[in-house]
């Protein structure tokens, strides 16, 4: 029983974030920082849910609202407002949420296959699952599954016309 326990038992690392009434997390790992909202440059032809290009140390990162990707309404920025750096299929994206929690650790038994009603007529496929932390439920996100292959080219290829 033990060797059974201690196998299948590992620690979730999460940045947890608010999105609307829910509570989000992703793969600390994943995470390179977490920035205040700043002025984000639109990009012309770029995909309705990219908010545009910031320009984090001289380097060009493009933003993508999460509201908009959910379909969600869209909401003016706030001090709680941030934009979280991650790494997405090999490209370094910002993604806008409303407020950023914590850092939290998670079991993986924690862990549940996402209802497909939970998800409020959001594509399931952009999350992992559902976390359960004492009276708290999260919700994972699976973040190269945010944008496609294609859009992350697109997302290239326009910060360079």
């Amino acid at each position: 029983m033990e060797a059974t326990l201690e196998k299948s038992s590992s620690l979730l690392q999460l940045a947890s974030f608010k999105l609307g009434e829910e509570e989000y997390g992703v793969d600390i790992a994943s995470v390179q920082e977490i920035v205040r909202m700043s002025t984000v440059t639109r990009v012309p032809r770029a995909p309705s849910f990219v908010e545009g290009v910031i320009n984090l140390r001289g380097k060009i990162v493009p933003v993508i609202d999460l509201r908009k990707r959910f379909g969600m309404p869209p909401l003016e920025p706030t001090k709680a407002t941030r934009i979280i750096i991650v790494e997405v299929l090999g490209k370094t994206i910002g993604i806008i949420v409303d407020a950023v929690r914590e850092v939290l650790r998670l079991a993986s038994e924690a862990v549940e296959p996402t209802p497909e009603m939970v998800s409020g007529g959001v594509d399931t496929a952009y999350f992992k699952g559902v976390g359960k932390l004492e009276d708290r439920l999260i919700i994972l996100l699976e973040l190269n599954r945010l944008i496609t292959s294609e859009e992350a080219r697109s997302l290239a290829t326009g910060m360079t016309d």
